[in-house]
């Protein structure tokens, strides 16, 4: 089972990133994948999730509206498309897989997700 994020660099406030989530070694189209972030000295936060079949997304209340969370189930990958980047955006990006289906109350507990990948980082500085 392998998760790899990747995507994360370097980008100005008001900049873009797209992250990307490649999984392997599972049945990806019958799993949830979520988008975590931990910031230095910070807890890590979920940021996003999608449905198995994409018709459900969730994000936190701070990147709506700037973050869009995608999947091609056919390349087995899961996108997150940041907008408006602010250097509060600025973390370790995960990408993690559940096997549940994602409700409103509960789509950012990491103790759903069983398999996680590495984390891409995602630094936001002029």
């Amino acid at each position: 089972v392998q998760l790899q994020a990747y995507g994360g660099g370097l980008v100005q406030p008001g900049g873009s990133l797209r992250l990307s989530c490649a999984a392997s070694g599972f049945t990806f189209d019958n799993r949830t994948i979520g988008w975590f972030r931990q910031a230095p000295g910070k807890e890590r936060e979920g940021v996003s999730c999608i449905s198995r079949s994409g018709g459900r997304r969730f994000y936190r209340n701070s990147v709506k509206g700037r973050f869009t969370i995608s999947r091609d189930n056919a390349k087995n990958t899961v996108y997150l498309q940041m907008y408006s980047l602010k250097p509060e955006d600025t973390a370790v990006y995960y990408c993690a897989a559940s096997d549940g289906s994602p409700i409103l109350s509960t789509w950012h507990w990491e103790s759903l997700y069983d398999y996680w990948g590495q984390g891409t980082l995602v630094t936001v500085s002029s």
